[in-house]
């Protein structure tokens, strides 16, 4: 799940990563880009159609619909504020990936709200965080071998 995400190639790979593994792709809030037909056929995404793709007017009304949709679902916030790494969180079928807008992450009520549900990917250099895209491809790949999704796919 992206939250006001804002730069569109960003979300293309994000959602080129939904589309490779199955995954829907949640849009929360305000964009920072247009995702209509024309618009998404001009920037040259080709394979827009094979995601599952499902907008939330705001966070609210993807939790409510999350709760549905995944009763006993958890979030797993990604944060550079995290001091816990994502290699530590328990991925379970059915759980959300939410990740923050590109220029200053998750909003503040939200890292509050779900203080214990922060995750963060490490860096091992000076750079605080990661591209949003490879984020996300770190922590659904990492999610789905939790979870055993990858076994079967596996061609070797």
């Amino acid at each position: 799940m992206l939250v006001e995400p804002e730069i569109p190639p960003n979300t293309g790979n994000v959602a080129r990563l939904g589309a490779a593994t199955g995954s829907p792709l949640h849009l929360v809030g305000r964009l920072g880009f247009r995702i209509d037909e024309q618009s998404v056929r001009r920037a040259g995404v080709d394979y827009w159609h094979l995601v599952d793709v499902r907008t939330h007017v705001d966070f609210a009304q993807f939790a409510h619909s999350f709760e549905r949709v995944s009763p006993g679902g958890r979030l797993h916030l990604f944060s550079a504020l995290a001091t816990r790494s994502y290699l530590e969180a328990d991925f379970a079928p059915g759980d959300a990936l939410v990740f923050g807008k590109e220029s200053v992450g998750l909003p503040e009520d939200l890292t509050t709200k779900y203080a214990d549900r922060l995750v963060g990917i490490p860096t091992l250099g000076a750079v605080r965080s990661l591209n949003l895209a490879n984020a996300v491809g770190i922590g659904l790949f990492e999610a789905l071998r939790q979870v055993g999704a990858l076994t079967p796919t596996f061609i070797g």
